[in-house]
C-alpha cells in the first residue's frame, strides 16, 4: 500500500447521548460506544498498513510451476488454521464526520470507552473497519498526541485474501511505524497458512521474523518454509529471505542462506528457481533459467544446462506480444553432445499476426539439427513415433461465404533410419480459396473449390498443379428426413519438370471428370422407458449414391495424395484419396444405419450402433502404385457398437470384415469402469489385417483415499514384444503426494527396451521435485485425469502428424 501524507489528528467523536468529559476518564454502563474517525485524521490508519502481511507467502511463489493438471485438495479437513470472524463484515454503526471530498473514514466500535478525550481507550469487543479492511481486539489505546496507537488482546485482521491473529499490534501514525507480535495468518485465495514472532513495518519496508509457510493443515505439517527473517519492500515488489529452509516432516531438506524473490506480478530481469534431476542417460542434470525482462511487450528466457554425461547446453525462448499477434520463439544449441559425438540443436517459433477482420497470419516453423533429435530429446514413446518435423507458414483469410490462403510447408527428415526419399512433397507455396452461397432463392447452393500449388522435393523432380472444382447442389430437408443431390466437376492440370515430364509422358497432363452424388437419410425416433427410466430411441437409415467416371491417370504425378484408411467416414467420401492427384472412378452405394439409446434426464447415451457398407456396381480402375484395385462387389462391412450398462462402465467395438475374402481387417474392442475416488481400468485390444495386433491394460486402483496403484501393460502379439510396462504407488495427502513408478519402454527405432524408476514428491502449492510422474501416467493411463476421457489425438489432414509437444525441449 502507499504510505499517506501525514496529517493532524482530528478530536474523538461520539454521538451526543454518550459524550465525555475531557480529560476525565468514563465508563459506559451498558450499550455499544461507537466512533468514526475521518480520514484526515484517523488514528486506525495503520489497518491500511497491515496489507503486506500476504507477502510472506512469496516465498513459496518462485518454485511453484504452472500445471495444465489440477492439484487435488480433496483430502484436506474442512476448516481454516485462522477461523473466519464473525464479525469482520458487520455494517458499522457511528456517525461518518468525514469531511466533503475525502477518503472514507474508519469506524472504531467497542463496548466501553474510558481514557480522557487525548488518549482514549476502547475496551470490550473492539473494532476497526475501513473499507473491506477489518481488525479486531481486546482494547485499543490512542494517544492523538504523539500519533501512537496500541492493540492488545485476540488481534484479529482481515482484508482481501488475508486472515490474521495476532497477540498485539501497534504503530505510529506519525512516523508510520507499525508492529504486530506472534501472529498466524490463513490466506483466503489460495490455500496457505503460518506464523511469524513478528512483523514490523516502516513506510514500505517490512522485515518479518522467524515465519514459517505451508498448506498443509496446523496438525499435519507435512512440509513446510522456514526463514529467520525475510525483508519486504512493497514499492520495490522485492523481497530478501535469510536463513530459509525447507521442511519435509520434521527433517530440513533444503537451505538457503540468502535470496531474492518478487512479491508481486511485475516482471524483473534476474535468476529464477534452478532444476535439479539424475538420470541414466543425462547423469547430474542442472538447469539454471535466467529471466530477461526487455520491455512491457518482450521478454527472454536464457536457459543454460549441464549434463554430466552429455555436456552443457543453452536454451532460450524469446516472446513478443503485439496489439494485434504474439509469437514465441524457442531453441536449444548444444557445441557437442557426447552422447552422439556431434553439436546438436533445435528451433521452433510459433506466432500469429491479425491483419484485419478477416485475415490472419500464422507461422509455425522447426528445425533440428539431426534425424536422431527427437529420439534423443524425447522421453517417451512419442519420440519414436515422430519421424518428420513439420513446418508451415501463411496468411488465411474466412469471411461469410469464403475461406482462402496462401502458405508453404516443408518436410525435414527426424528418423535416421529412413532416407530423404521418404519425405513429403513441400508445398511451395500453395494458394487455395473455397467460396459458396445459395442460389436461386435458397433453393439451389453452389461453390467453387480451388487449389495451386508448386511442390519441391529435396530427391524427385516435381513441378505445379492446379486443381479446380465448381459444384452445385440442392439441399432439401425436412423434420425427419433430407435429400441432398450435388454435381460437381473436377479439373486438375499440371505443368511439370523436364525430367519429370519425361518419365511420365508429357509436361502438362490434364484430368476433367464430372462427380454426381445423392446423400439422403431418414429419422425416426420414439420414447421408450427401460427399468424405469425414460429413453429417446432412434433409427437412422441413410443412403449415400456415387457416380465418377472413370478418366485415366497413369499419366498424372503422385505428389500429396495417399489411400485413406477405410472407415465409417469414409463411407460417404466423394473419393477414397487425400490429395488432387488421384480421383477415383465409381458407381457405388453406401448403405448404413444407426441408432442410438439416449437418457432424457440429462442427455446421456446409452447405446449407438453404426452399420454400412459400400456396394460397388463396378470395379475401381484408378488406384496408385502397389495398391490393390477395388473390385465390384461389397466392401467390408463397417461396424462401431458403444454400449454403456451402468454411469461406470462403457464398452465399445469396431469391426471390418470383408466378405469377398472372409477375413477380419480390423478388429478393437475396448472396456473402461470408472472406479469410486477418480479410479480408473481400461482394456483395449487392436488388430488390424498386416499391420498390428496389440493389447492394452491400465489401471488406476485406489487401495483407500491416500493409497492408490497405477499400472500399464502395453504389448505387441504380433511381434511378441512389450511396447511399454509400467508399474507405480502414490501415496496422497491434503498438501504432499509422492509417487513412485517403474517403466519398461522401447527406447529407440530398433526396439531396444529401457529401464526408468522414477520418483517424484509434490508439495502441493509450492512445486515438485523429481521427475515428472504426471505427464508419464496421464500419456499412459487413459482417464488418469477425469478430464481426459474425452481427448481425442490430433491428426493432419494428410494423416501425417506434427511434432510431439515435448519434442521441443530437452526433458
Amino acid at each position: 500500500m502507499q504510505r499517506g501524507p501525514r496529517r493532524r489528528t482530528a478530536p474523538l467523536s461520539v454521538p451526543a447521548e454518550r459524550s465525555v468529559v475531557a480529560r476525565l476518564p468514563l465508563l459506559a454502563a451498558s450499550g455499544k460506544l461507537t466512533a468514526r474517525f475521518s480520514a484526515s485524521g484517523s488514528p486506525v490508519r495503520p489497518v491500511l498498513r497491515l496489507l503486506p502481511l500476504p507477502l510472506c507467502i512469496a516465498l513459496s511463489l518462485p518454485a511453484h510451476a504452472d500445471d495444465d493438471t489440477p492439484q487435488n485438495w480433496a483430502l484436506c479437513p474442512i476448516g481454516d488454521a485462522v477461523p473466519p470472524f464473525a464479525d469482520a463484515f458487520r455494517a458499522p454503526e457511528g456517525l461518518n464526520i468525514a469531511p466533503a471530498g475525502q477518503p472514507r473514514p474508519t469506524d472504531i466500535e467497542g463496548d466501553m470507552l474510558s481514557g480522557t478525550d487525548a488518549n482514549p481507550v476502547f475496551q470490550g469487543n473492539v473494532t476497526m473497519r475501513r473499507d473491506d479492511q477489518f481488525m479486531g481486539a481486546d482494547q485499543l489505546t490512542f494517544d492523538k498526541e504523539k500519533g501512537r496507537y496500541a492493540a492488545d488482546g485476540s488481534i484479529r485482521y482481515q482484508a482481501a485474501g488475508l486472515r490474521v491473529r495476532a497477540a498485539h499490534a501497534e504503530g505510529d501514525q506519525e512516523a508510520g511505524t507499525h508492529s504486530m507480535q506472534d501472529l498466524q495468518y490463513q490466506l483466503l485465495s489460495r490455500r496457505g497458512n503460518g506464523r511469524a514472532r513478528s512483523l514490523d513495518m516502516v513506510g514500505e519496508v517490512g522485515t518479518l521474523r522467524e515465519t514459517t509457510y505451508s498448506t498443509c493443515p496446523p496438525e499435519a505439517r507435512h512440509w513446510e518454509l522456514r526463514a529467520s527473517r525475510i525483508d519486504i519492500d512493497t514499492d520495490k515488489g522485492m523481497a530478501v529471505a535469510r536463513g530459509a529452509s525447507l521442511r519435509v516432516g520434521k527433517v530440513p531438506v533444503l537451505y538457503m542462506p540468502w535470496f531474492m524473490f518478487p512479491t508481486d506480478d511485475r516482471r524483473r530481469t534476474g535468476l529464477l528457481f534452478p532444476s535439479i534431476s539424475n538420470s541414466g542417460r543425462n547423469g547430474f542434470d542442472w538447469k539454471q533459467p535466467i529471466y530477461l525482462n526487455l520491455a512491457p511487450d518482450y521478454d527472454a528466457t536464457l536457459s543454460p544446462r549441464w549434463m554430466s554425461k552429455r555436456g552443457a547446453l543453452l536454451g532460450g525462448q524469446f516472446r513478443y506480444l503485439l496489439e494485434n499477434g504474439k509469437g514465441t520463439l524457442d531453441g536449444v544449441w548444444m557445441p557437442n553432445d557426447e552422447l552422439r559425438d556431434r553439436s546438436r540443436g533445435l528451433a521452433h517459433f510459433e506466432g500469429i499476426q491479425n491483419l484485419g477482420s478477416n485475415w490472419q497470419a500464422r507461422a509455425n516453423l522447426n528445425w533440428i539439427s539431426d534425424p536422431r533429435y527427437y529420439e534423443d530429446f524425447s522421453n517417451s514413446i512419442d519420440g519414436l513415433s515422430q519421424s518428420i518435423a513439420y513446418s508451415e507458414i501463411g496468411v488465411y483469410g474466412r469471411g461469410r461465404d469464403w475461406t482462402a490462403g496462401v502458405g508453404a510447408d516443408h518436410w525435414q527428415l527426424a528418423d535416421y533410419t529412413l532416407t530423404d526419399q521418404v519425405l513429403p512433397y513441400d508445398r511451395l507455396p500453395r494458394a487455395f480459396i473455397n467460396w459458396e452461397r445459395g442460389l436461386g432463392g435458397g433453393l439451389l447452393r453452389g461453390g467453387v473449390d480451388a487449389e495451386a500449388v508448386r511442390f519441391h522435393h529435396p530427391v524427385y523432380a516435381a513441378g505445379s498443379r492446379l486443381d479446380l472444382r465448381p459444384w452445385i447442389g440442392m439441399p432439401l430437408e425436412g423434420d425427419a428426413w433430407f435429400l441432398r443431390p450435388t454435381l460437381a466437376y473436377r479439373y486438375t492440370g499440371y505443368s511439370l519438370d523436364r525430367a519429370l515430364g519425361q518419365t511420365l509422358g508429357g509436361d502438362s497432363p490434364t484430368r476433367g471428370q464430372s462427380i454426381f452424388s445423392v446423400d439422403t437419410g431418414l429419422f425416426f425416433d420414439r420414447d421408450t422407458r427401460v427399468k424405469g427410466k425414460d429413453y429417446l430411441q432412434t433409427i437412422e437409415p441413410r443412403l449415400f449414391y456415387l457416380n465418377v467416371p472413370y478418366a485415366d491417370q497413369d499419366d498424372m504425378p503422385v505428389f500429396d495424395t495417399q489411400p485413406l484408411t477405410f472407415s465409417w467416414g469414409q463411407l460417404f467420401r466423394e473419393n477414397r484419396y487425400s490429395g488432387a492427384d488421384r480421383q477415383a472412378d465409381a458407381n457405388q452405394l453406401t448403405l448404413a444405419l444407426s441408432t442410438r439409446m439416449i437418457r432424457q434426464s440429462d442427455g446421456f447415451e446409452r447405446f449407438s450402433a453404426s452399420f454400412g457398407q459400400i456396394r460397388y456396381f463396378e470395379a475401381s480402375r484408378v488406384h496408385l502404385p502397389n495398391e490393390p484395385v477395388t473390385e465390384k462387389g461389397g466392401s467390408a462391412w463397417v461396424t462401431d457398437v458403444n454400449y454403456a450398462p451402468t454411469d461406470r462402465w462403457t464398452f465399445g467395438a469396431s469391426y471390418q470384415r470383408d466378405p469377398k475374402f472372409k477375413r477380419t481387417d480390423l478388429a478393437s474392442v475396448r472396456a473402461r469402469y470408472l472406479l469410486p475416488d477418480d479410479g480408473v481400468f481400461n482394456l483395449a485390444y487392436r488388430y488390424r489385417r498386416e499391420l498390428l495386433e496389440q493389447v492394452d491394460v491400465s489401471f488406476l486402483y485406489p487401495l483407500n483415499p491416500s493409497w492408490s496403484l497405477v499400472s500399464r501393460g502395453y504389448y505387441s502379439l504380433r511381434d511378441g514384444k512389450v511396447l511399454e510396462a509400467l508399474a507405480g504407488v502414490q501415496w496422497d495427502s491434503c498438501c504432499v503426494a509422492l509417487r513412485l513408478v517403474a517403466r519398461r519402454y522401447v527406447h529407440n527405432r530398433v526396439g531396444e527396451l529401457s529401464n526408468a524408476l522414477m520418483f517424484e514428491i509434490e508439495l502441493k502449492g509450492l512445486g515438485s521435485a523429481g521427475q515428472d510422474t504426471r505427464k508419464a501416467l496421464r500419456r499412459a493411463i487413459l482417464g488418469y485425469n477425469r478430464d481426459d476421457l474425452y481427448l481425442v489425438p490430433p491428426q493432419t489432414a494428410t494423416g501425417q502428424s506434427s511434432p510431439p509437444d515435448n519434442a521441443n525441449t530437452i526433458p
